[in-house]
């Protein structure tokens, strides 16, 4: 008998456990947001040479303490898939985020797109800007004029400039819209060269070291005061449908007060005068506007996709 009253008793404080663990889960679950910063950590991701956008957005610093009343810590990251972790270790509060990086970073640890940046629309050949701010942008497939390069299928057997394969305009929706027009990255005798930076792509294509680059559209802008002929001599050969722009990304446990404090601190420095210069020169971006991830659900469609280019 002592045994029963004992087994009863244990099995009372399980049932009692067990109920206070669902009530506190219960709590955990609508107050997960419980993170507030103390020092707010921001970091950006090399589009182009990352020292330079490291020294452009340090500004940003003094801009976003103003605004939200505490240090402001900004640095690059290495890559694309570095920040991710980075947020994910709770190492990083904000992420500068492609698209694609961004899907990565909310199906791994949550992590919440709250802006979407705003660029000039580019419009013609020659990339100038129109007077509508998108959310959107394109990728391109750069070659060289006199390559003799004048289709998707022309890049069977050529070398390709891409960006990590987490890059959404270096890497996969060009690579996802050539294999829908029957030319797979990873067969057909390409071969790839990883550059780091949009700008290190167009100047592989104009130096002859790759035949082609997968690069944002109005890439070839970041090397014209170095190579001032390069719209002559580097040319598109595709353009691929609308991609998202860049998110502004807090970590999954950001306080939800906190997450609007941020965005309004992000959208109000974008329309001064010196933030809006940083963060023009950083990224081209003009502003920026509340996002949501059913935006991102393309990005999501596209990396199903691209999963095929290996078998």
């Amino acid at each position: 008998m002592k045994f029963f009253k004992k087994a009863a008793i244990v099995a009372s404080c399980l049932l009692c456990a067990v109920s206070l663990a669902a009530c506190g889960n219960s709590k955990g679950s609508k107050d997960s947001d419980t993170y507030t910063p103390k020092e707010l950590t921001v970091q950006f991701v090399p589009s182009s040479n990352a020292t330079t956008i490291e020294a452009k957005a340090k500004p940003l610093e003094k801009l976003l303490k103003k605004e939200l009343g505490i240090p402001v810590k900004v640095s690059v990251s290495t890559d694309y898939n570095t920040i991710v972790e980075a947020m994910g270790s709770k190492k990083v509060d904000v992420g500068f985020l492609p698209p694609d990086a961004y899907v990565l970073a909310h199906k791994q640890n949550n992590a919440k797109a709250i802006l979407q940046a705003e660029r000039k629309q580019v419009v013609g050949e020659d990339e100038h800007e129109g007077d509508k701010n998108v959310d959107y942008y394109r990728s391109q497939i750069l070659v060289r004029k006199d390559s003799g390069i004048k289709d998707l299928d022309d890049l069977k057997g050529k070398k390709i400039a891409v960006q990590d394969t987490t890059s959404t305009a270096g890497w996969i929706f060009p690579a996802v819209e050539m294999y829908k027009h029957g030319v797979n990255i990873n067969k057909n005798g390409i071969k790839t060269a990883q550059v780091k930076g949009h700008d290190q792509g167009v100047l592989s294509v104009y130096n002859k070291n790759t035949d082609a680059a997968f690069v944002f559209q109005s890439a070839r802008g970041l090397v014209k005061k170095d190579a001032p002929d390069v719209y002559d001599k580097v040319v598109p050969i595709y353009e691929t449908k609308k991609i998202p722009n860049d998110t502004i990304t807090v970590r999954g446990d950001m306080n939800g007060k906190w997450q609007k404090k941020i965005s309004k601190a992000f959208k109000d420095v974008a329309k001064t005068k010196k933030g809006h210069e940083i963060i023009s020169s950083v990224y081209s971006h003009e502003g920026y506007t509340d996002s949501k991830d059913s935006n991102f659900d393309v990005i999501r469609e596209y990396g199903k996709t691209a999963e095929k280019l290996d078998k």
